[in-house]
């Protein structure tokens, strides 16, 4: 239902104070306005403060409070930028950094205008020129690998343009995934590409989004970095943000603002808020040489990221060769191991693992082992169960996250074929691998 025609049906203007209440679901506050980007969404002021957008539907109860208030909106204004600053690009797929705290049911709902942003942090405009273009309007868990082609397609449209580094805002839960995914996906990126996130919305007091913006832009236009990162707080307290590596940086906090880090490597560089000034702590990073943007932003659709836990079942590998999938990752115990063996009266299922795995194997799946530890890297040539899985042609992930061994192999068997992808899977492309790994206090 469109929300006009709810507004006309229950005779309700902007700014009225209203209860609406439905079998799930009640709000109370000030009417806004309906949803530029969604005609089924009407924006509500609740007492809190916060902004609530509610998709109506016939099933909503309204009742007509008697408090009128209108409620200012974000100004609309012409943004004076300034042409002899650096150009950059932000793209927008929403998430977090992309709201103003309009809640859904609760939550925070992403609906916001590329411009809004610009407006929201005008200190923006002090450090580069700017253009803003929303590609998507969503979460990041509801990422598909065509979305990753559809933001390379921007990004090299973008690059043609003149852009001189990229800003892509995106909700924090899968941007790990989705930056590694990028990293593969632009083989040779001349420009700097920066992920940036919010782990509290932009009208918080808490927020961490103008702060991973600003220091994001200061980066691009400061130094000579080229490539795929991600730019996030590097502690809890508003001093620096980290500029992370794309294939090495794991989510490893539901809520906290440094809840980014580098797991088996280091951040890139440290931009300090305050001073604007940019730390390097790895000295080998791309730099910008003007060359060509070369991308190959297929990915393989039918690969899997399969975990291992207790109680497992020969079924689940089984459903892989079932379902014809070209490739799997396994996030194995430990060193790299799998159940597989019969040790006592209780495990006599297992015997039907390994087999599974090796018949997926033999149809031309490629099979790649990683860890379920945070850090560390596979070991398979310790214990017997992994060199029994290695002898069933199980390739070794060496210190790849598993979710960026996930988005390589699904790259690798997009663009090259099944043995090839075989063989590079093992070799480090973007940084995803370590020649080892250091140990740290």
């Amino acid at each position: 239902m469109k929300a006009r025609e709810f507004l006309k049906k229950h005779a309700l203007a902007e700014g009225q104070l209203i209860k609406m209440k439905d079998s799930e679901s009640e709000y109370t506050g000030h009417i806004i306005s309906v949803s530029e980007k969604d005609p089924e969404i009407l924006r509500l002021k609740l007492k809190s403060g916060y902004n609530v957008g509610v998709r109506v539907s016939e099933g909503f109860d309204v009742q007509k409070l008697g408090e009128t208030r209108i409620i200012g909106k974000l100004a609309k204004k012409e943004l004076k930028q300034d042409p002899a600053l650096a150009k950059i690009t932000i793209l927008h797929t929403g998430g977090t950094i992309a709201s103003r705290v309009d809640y859904r049911t609760g939550g925070v709902y992403n609906s916001f205008e590329p411009e809004d942003l610009l407006a929201s942090f005008p200190e923006l405009l002090k450090v580069g020129n700017f253009s803003s273009k929303l590609v998507a309007n969503m979460w990041s868990d509801d990422l598909r690998f065509e979305h990753i082609d559809v933001l390379a397609q921007e990004i090299k449209s973008a690059h043609e343009k003149g852009a001189q580094g990229i800003i892509v805002g995106m909700g924090t839960d899968n941007m790990a995934v989705a930056s590694a995914a990028m990293a593969f996906a632009l083989e040779k990126c001349p420009i700097p590409v920066i992920f940036v996130g919010a782990q509290r919305s932009s009208d918080r007091g808490s927020s961490d989004a103008a702060m991973n913006l600003i220091c994001a832009a200061e980066f691009i236009t400061k130094t000579d970095f080229a490539g795929v990162a991600l730019c996030m707080h590097n502690s809890s307290s508003d001093d620096k943000c980290a500029i992370l590596p794309a294939c090495k940086t794991k989510k490893l906090h539901s809520s906290r603002r440094d809840a980014f880090k580098a797991v088996n490597d280091t951040p890139i560089a440290l931009v300090d808020f305050e001073t604007r000034g940019v730390e390097f702590i790895k000295k080998d990073y791309a730099r910008r040489d003007g060359g060509a943007f070369i991308m190959k932003p297929k990915f393989e659709p039918r690969v899997a990221l399969f975990k291992i836990s207790i109680n497992m079942f020969p079924e689940q590998f089984e459903f892989y060769y079932d379902q014809k999938f070209r490739g799997v990752v396994i996030e194995g115990t430990g060193l790299g191991q799998a159940p597989g063996h019969n040790p006592n009266e209780h495990t006599k299922i297992h015997e039907k693992i390994f087999p599974a795995i090796k018949k997926l194997v033999d149809s031309g799946c490629v099979v790649v082992m990683t860890t379920n530890t945070v850090y560390g890297r596979v070991h398979m040539h310790v214990y017997d169960k992994a060199i029994d899985l290695v002898n069933l042609g199980v390739v070794p992930g060496e210190d790849m996250l598993p979710e960026t061994a996930f988005v390589k192999l699904a790259w690798l068997l997009g663009n090259y074929k099944a043995e090839e992808a075989r063989e590079l899977i093992g070799k480090n492309l973007r940084g995803e691998i370590g020649e080892f790994t250091k140990y740290k206090e």
